[in-house]
C-alpha cells in the first residue's frame, strides 16, 4: 500500500471514492470541488491509499482554515474535510495513515491542531475519530429561519 497526494482533479479514482462518501452530491458538484482543491493546493490537500496494484482503497482531504474552529486555540488549523476507506480494505491501518499524510502536511505549513467533525447520528465516524485520536470538543445543533417567508 502507497499514499500519494492527488493533483489531477479528473482522477477517476479520487471521484469514486468521493461519491461513496459524500453520495447525496453530483458529479459535476464532485468534479468542481476537486478541481478547485487542485487549483488552491497551498490551502487543500488531498491523499489517495493505493494497493501495489493501484486500485483505490481510501482518501483523505484536508484544508488550512485560519478562521476559528470549533474546539481549538491556534491558527491556522487542519481540518480533515473528508476521510473514507473501501469497506474491504478497513481496519488494516488506512485510515491512520491517510490522517498521518495530512498531519504531516499540515505540520509543515505551521498547523499545530488538527480538527474534523461529523454528524451527530454517525456513530461510526465518531468511533473512528477517536481510535485515531480525536477528542470530542463539543456537540453541535445547528439552525436556521427563512427571511424571506412571512413571520
Amino acid at each position: 500500500m502507497h499514499i500519494a497526494r492527488l493533483a489531477d482533479p479528473a482522477d477517476v479514482r479520487w471521484l469514486a471514492l468521493r461519491r461513496a462518501l459524500w453520495d447525496d452530491s453530483r458529479v459535476d458538484e464532485h468534479l468542481a470541488e476537486m478541481a478547485q482543491q487542485c487549483a488552491d493546493a497551498a490551502r487543500y490537500a488531498s491523499f489517495l491509499a493505493c494497493a501495489e496494484d493501484g486500485t483505490a482503497l481510501g482518501m483523505a482531504e484536508a484544508a488550512l482554515r485560519h478562521d476559528y474552529v470549533n474546539g481549538t486555540d491556534s491558527s491556522p488549523v487542519l481540518f480533515l474535510e473528508g476521510l473514507y476507506v473501501a469497506p474491504a480494505a478497513r481496519r488494516q491501518g488506512l485510515a491512520r495513515a491517510l490522517v498521518a499524510a495530512a498531519a504531516d502536511w499540515g505540520r509543515a505549513r505551521g498547523c499545530t491542531e488538527m480538527a474534523s467533525d461529523t454528524p451527530l447520528d454517525n456513530t461510526l465516524s465518531q468511533t473512528v475519530h477517536a481510535r485515531l485520536g480525536f477528542t470530542e470538543t463539543e456537540r453541535l445543533v445547528c439552525f436556521a429561519m427563512s427571511l424571506n417567508a412571512p413571520g
